[in-house]
């Protein structure tokens, strides 16, 4: 299938991107470079041994998007594109909805303009709340505590109002925590300025970039004091998008959501010991007051996906710290050093 890859420079665009690829699609790559580097590109045509059609453009641009998806002509979307800092939003929430809510409604205004009928979006665990562990996706209603996870709301409502009114199938992916890179060591994650996530951030303590890590309370109620979460590998995660594509351009499903998580516990410290034992450098840390907003514990259940589409995440803590390390020490500027 030709697959529009909406933010496909990111970090989980583009290690999908990759896995399009190897699953015998043909994935075109549309990014502004908000959240991205341009020096992603040749990284990934370096995997892949091709040169992947990209289109530079920003999607809250609804002539433009149409314009581009006339010259594409795709037959299905994955849509990445959007602001993703949880803290960011809270301090400028009519940015995300600006940016987040403009773009989506402009793909799927585009999709009808030229009959593509398949969308996987690009979800987040954020919009289960406080709900309880683990989360499983028949919980009867979504709520977030920022504006960040109440844009993936609104845009799931969106596409499922979409999908009733003109046929077209839409999955749903909700993410847990994404973390790793390519075995390769080419891609990886490269936040902007300081990492808003635990697994960079530990990484950059590493290579001496920062001093500690600081860990956001320690006195919660699990095994260690820290807080709880299902990191699963962002090629894992780009598997399963391979495989939700493949469901719903069978046309079987309208709309249809699925996590994407290992349904694993893993403690904050667990991964700052695990990244120790991978990388064999130390991960200076201090514990200090808890975060406003952090849950104690959050975790996937993934059975639908397994049942459903046949996805598992079967890499580990241990390879997800490896990979991690060796884009990290590889790359100890990122993509700017491209």
């Amino acid at each position: 299938m030709k697959v529009l890859v909406t933010g496909g420079a990111g970090y989980i665009g583009s290690h999908t991107v990759v896995q399009l690829v190897e699953a015998g699609h043909e994935p075109v790559i549309v990014d502004n470079f908000v959240n991205s580097s341009p020096g992603v590109l040749d990284r990934i045509n370096e995997i892949t041994g091709r040169e992947i059609e990209f289109h530079e453009a920003d999607l809250t641009d609804v002539k433009k998007t149409l314009q581009l998806f006339d010259e594409v002509r795709p037959e299905a979307v994955i849509h990445f594109a959007s602001l993703k800092a949880v803290g960011e939003s809270v301090e400028k929430p009519l940015m995300y909805f600006r940016n987040n809510l403009d773009s989506a409604l402009s793909v799927a205004e585009a999709m009808g303009s030229v009959g593509c009928q398949n969308i996987i979006f690009s979800s987040s665990a954020t919009v289960y709340g406080d709900g309880d562990v683990p989360m499983n996706e028949n919980q009867e209603y979504l709520r977030s505590d920022s504006p960040y996870g109440r844009t993936k709301i609104m845009i799931e409502q969106i596409l499922t109002d979409v999908a009733a009114a003109h046929s077209i199938h839409v999955a749903l992916l909700r993410y847990f925590n994404p973390v790793g890179a390519h075995e390769s060591g080419l891609i990886g994650e490269d936040p902007l300025g300081i990492p808003n996530n635990l697994m960079p951030y530990v990484a950059q303590v590493a290579a001496g970039r920062r001093e500690r890590l600081t860990v956001h309370g320690g006195d919660y109620d699990t095994p260690d004091g820290t807080c709880l979460r299902d990191y699963l590998h962002v090629v894992d995660l780009a598997e399963g998008h391979v495989k939700a594509l493949e469901c719903i351009a069978e046309g079987n499903v309208s709309v249809r959501a699925w996590n994407l998580g290992r349904g694993r516990a893993v403690s904050v410290l667990e991964i700052v010991h695990a990244f120790k034992e991978a990388s064999g450098v130390d991960v200076p840390y201090v514990i200090g007051p808890r975060r406003a907003g952090d849950l104690p514990s959050v975790w996937a259940d993934p059975s639908r996906a397994r049942d459903e589409l046949g996805w598992t995440a079967e890499r580990t803590v241990a390879d997800m710290c490896a990979d991690t390390w060796r884009w990290q020490s590889s790359n100890p500027d990122g993509y700017r050093a491209s």
